[in-house]
């Protein structure tokens, strides 16, 4: 009696210490109640079998059972198919290997780990490490003991294999087959085999809807499975949080409201609910299909955009650029130069020629009177594209020093840029720049190459 207040006494212990663990899923703890039998046919220590499992099921001849409960579990998941536990188990030793002993009590204690292969619905296969005690009740004539009458203990190392076989939510039948060994002078090793009833519980329904408060979104509202718990009160298959009308059953696709006129928009949305009409208005109809509605369409029957009142933007030149995007709108160009004419190789050959004429004071950047008509016929053709954007470029031959002819091209393209803008040609449209004696277009060791050098070019900005 004394050795089964001391299993108690762990058993107690060992719960107390595993209920220091947080609840992690439904049902978290569980009982086992069953028997156990406990064969040392296969791991006699005096090595008088060989083949450990040469015998492993013969029943009659090697396992000792009790006709009671002679097992009790407890355990407790922990997570990721994880739980910890203790168990006590009692037996009577009627065979040690192939000898018949009289009755020799059997007490172990023990705590254990177990992880669980899978969290199928009915089948629970896992493995089991951990440890414990073991007591057995000495008798004359056995192995490892001195021939007195005594309880002697060792401490053990076990291992085991089991399946949990699910009858329904809490209730299971549980198998185990397991192997202690056992460590000291007086340990026995041997196998245990356990089968029984196991209960979970642990979990709690606030709501009594079948659903645990774990898993249950709404708690401590009655609701469905397929909603976690949630209810749904207009019976529409939507839940009441996702139902924009929770009241008024309605489709899935406008979030649980109606829609009268069948046009796809949800009645609450639908600025014309009784007429059908498009989603992008609103419910409402387009008998131009320009994408305004009828009522706000100043051509209802015309297409136009919404900038102009529904109604179509005019084209006044008729370049196929309306005239909202036309920076030449009275003037035809293409589609391309944004309704201006472009400027073509024509013209800026043209350009270019005039531009070649415009001569200067010797050395200077002032440009000589007899340019004015040359800089007229320029500022002309400038004009008839006014959009386009130009590069005044000033050039030299390559008398002087190359410092005093880029010097030189510099100011007497800023001149020409200058006397343009100031008869009318927009500023932003001009920019000068000098190259000096780099870009030669003849060569600079007769006169009439130096002359043909020394050039002005205006040139379009692409």
């Amino acid at each position: 009696m004394k050795h089964l207040n001391t299993l108690l006494l762990v058993l107690v212990l060992c719960v107390g210490v595993n209920s220091l663990h947080a609840q992690d899923e439904n049902n978290p703890w569980a009982v086992g109640l069953g028997v156990n039998a406990v064969d040392f046919y296969p791991t006699n220590a005096n090595g008088q079998v060989g083949n450990w499992f040469s015998e492993y099921f013969n029943v009659t001849d090697h396992w000792s059972t009790l006709p009671a409960v002679s097992a009790f579990s407890v355990s407790r998941y922990v997570g990721s198919n994880f739980s910890v536990g203790v168990r006590g188990t009692l037996n009577n030793i009627k065979h040690y290997g192939d000898m018949g002993v009289n009755d020799l009590k059997y007490y172990g204690a023990d705590a254990f780990g177990r992880f669980s292969f899978t969290k199928m619905t009915t089948i629970e296969p896992y493995v089991e490490v951990g440890g414990g005690y073991t007591w057995i009740t000495s008798a004359p004539g056995l192995p490892n003991y001195g021939g007195t009458s005594e309880t002697v203990g060792a401490p053990t190392a076990n291992g085991a294999l089991g399946l949990n076989f699910w009858l329904g939510e809490n209730v299971g039948i549980n198998v185990q087959s397991g192997y202690k060994h056992a460590f000291g002078d007086d340990g026995l090793p041997h196998f245990q085999h356990m089968a029984g009833i196991i209960f979970k519980f642990g979990g709690k329904d606030t709501d009594g809807d079948g659903i645990y408060d774990r898993e249950d979104a709404c708690p401590e509202v009655p609701g469905l499975v397929e909603f976690n718990g949630c209810p749904d009160s207009d019976g529409d298959g939507i839940e009441d949080a996702k139902d924009a009308c929770p009241n008024e059953a309605g489709l899935e696709e406008f979030m649980g409201c109606p829609d009268s006129d069948g046009d796809g928009v949800a009645d609450k949305d639908d600025k014309c609910p009784k007429v059908p009409g498009l989603k992008s208005l609103n419910g409402c109809p387009d008998a131009d299909g320009d994408g305004i509605a009828d009522a706000d369409d100043k051509c209802p029957n015309e297409a136009g955009p919404l900038a102009n009142g529904g109604c179509p933007w005019p084209d006044t030149d008729g370049d196929g650029v309306l005239d909202k995007d036309d920076q030449c709108p009275n003037v035809a160009g293409t589609v391309a130069n944004k309704g201006c004419p472009e400027v073509t190789e024509v013209v800026q050959k043209q350009l270019n020629e005039y531009a070649k004429t415009i001569l200067f004071d010797t050395g200077k950047s002032s440009i000589q009177a007899q340019s004015q008509e040359v800089l007229e016929n320029i500022i002309e053709i400038l004009g008839e594209y006014p959009t386009a954007k130009f590069t005044v470029e000033g050039h030299t031959d390559s008398v002087g020093s190359e410092a005093n002819n880029q010097k030189l091209s510099e100011s007497r393209a800023l001149s020409v840029k200058e006397y343009l803008t100031s008869h009318g040609i927009e500023e932003f449209r001009l920019s000068a720049k000098g190259y000096g004696e780099s870009k030669p277009i003849d060569t600079n060791k007769t006169r009439a190459g130096r002359a043909n050098n020394r050039r002005v070019e205006i040139n379009l900005v692409k």
